[in-house]
């Protein structure tokens, strides 16, 4: 692979920018997150069953989905920061509800209505990154950007667990709403409005807006990757911490143990990954992501008793294997679609990949079984044959995304208008 050597240097802005997109991502990331290493606890405190735990999760997602595709036809038309101070608001009451909840079907409802709010914020996160960085510097914001994916597990699951442990399931949710209110005021104070889309909008009707960028053969394609991508991401996600406790072993005391680690690799590892999709090809970085992970997940779930070490090896090593797949598909989808479309673009995608990430959540907690509330998870190897198998579909749609990115950026503008508009009238 030939470095590219065209890499753009960051204002002091644009680098501010990125910090308050990523404090964003963590928030949002580890209001999700949490519930994975929560679930043992969850199960046995409110009675869930492995179906109803994995409704909870998925309720979120499909919920977020939901409010994606209604907000799509109106990314376009607003400012992009006062969509996400919008929606982040949102999101801040919806998991302070998750905090108050005493009851299955409290948190149920709480949890949909978290996902209506905060399944946009990621959407609208990348529409700007897409607005204010050239394409040679977004495998770097990315890399950082996604890194509240990593220090959502570093800071705070451990953080979160040790809260939950000492004062109960509720408080890692009050803990996300008082640090989601520090950060909703930087925004709102640091953050410039986001506008150069909105004089370029010709669709008046926000259904048809949202119907174009729907029917886009192109943009199709990087839909169908971001759920596959979804899929393999967030299908064995919920029941880590119970499979983790009831089938390896590991005590509740150990657990963030676990997560820690994994997070520090990720942090590592991530804008490492980020400048290194920069520099080349993308799609041969994800290729290798994705082997790393199907390899480390076959191994992964079929692991007998092990000790804490070597859980804590294989968890960083896998980890590193999705984050090298989520940052240089992510950077490669953000490329497809035009300025004009693009907010509605990431809206739909976003919904398409909580959707996905819903539909994972809800299979694998009929594919999982737990015979009693301290037995061990069966069928936990097959959701890994399942997840391989999203990971392979994955690869190929991320391939056709590449070759469409590829030809746009080296085609001419002529070329570029002349077939965004056969698009459009097709």
């Amino acid at each position: 692979m030939k470095p590219d050597k065209t890499a753009v240097t960051f204002t002091a802005y644009q680098k501010l920018l990125i910090a308050l997109l990523a404090l964003l991502q963590f928030t949002v990331v580890l209001d999700f997150m949490v519930l994975s290493p929560l679930g043992d606890i969850l199960m046995k405190s409110l009675d869930m069953t492995p179906s109803m735990f994995g409704m909870v999760v998925s309720s979120y997602a499909f919920s977020a989905g939901a409010s994606g595709l209604l907000a799509a036809g109106f990314a376009d038309k607003f400012d992009r920061k006062k969509l996400l101070i919008f929606f982040y608001t949102g999101f801040i009451i919806g998991t302070l509800c998750c905090g108050l909840a005493n009851s299955y079907w409290m948190l149920l409802g709480a949890r949909i209505f978290t996902g209506l709010f905060g399944g946009v914020i990621g959407a609208i996160s990348l529409a700007v990154v897409t607005d204010v960085f050239e394409i040679n510097q977004r495998g770097r914001v990315m890399g950082v950007v996604q890194m509240g994916f990593a220090a959502s597990q570093v800071l705070g699951i451990p953080v979160g667990l040790y809260f939950a442990n000492k004062w109960g399931w509720h408080a890692p949710f009050i803990m996300i709403v008082f640090l989601a209110i520090a950060i909703g005021l930087a925004v709102l104070l640091r953050m410039h409005p986001v506008t150069t889309h909105i004089g370029l909008q010709k669709d008046t009707n926000p259904f048809l807006h949202l119907w174009h960028a729907i029917a886009n053969r192109k943009y199709q394609t990087g839909f169908l990757a971001t759920a596959f991508l979804s899929i393999g991401g967030f299908m064995m996600m919920p029941f880590g911490s119970a499979y983790l406790i009831n089938n390896i072993g590991i005590s509740q005391a150990q657990l963030p143990t676990v997560f820690l680690c994994s997070g520090l690799a990720s942090i590592i590892i991530m804008p490492m990954i980020g400048k290194l999709s920069d520099r080349y090809d993308k799609f041969k970085l994800f290729a290798a992501g994705s082997a790393l992970a199907i390899v480390m997940i076959l191994i992964y779930t079929q692991l007998p008793r092990v000790p804490l070490w070597e859980v804590v090896v294989l968890n960083m090593v896998m980890f590193i294997g999705i984050m090298g797949r989520i940052i240089p598909s992510t950077a490669l989808t953000t490329a497809i679609p035009e300025m004009v479309d693009r907010g509605a673009f990431m809206s739909v995608n976003s919904s398409l990949q909580q959707m996905a990430g819903g539909i994972a959540a809800l299979c694998a907690g009929l594919i999982v079984t737990q015979p009693h509330k301290h037995g061990p998870l069966q069928h936990y190897d097959v959701l890994g044959y399942v997840v391989c198998i999203a990971i392979v579909l994955c690869l190929y749609m991320v391939y056709r995304v590449s070759v469409m990115v590829k030809n746009k950026t080296t085609a001419p503008p002529a070329v570029q208008q002349a077939e965004s508009l056969n698009e459009a009238l097709s």
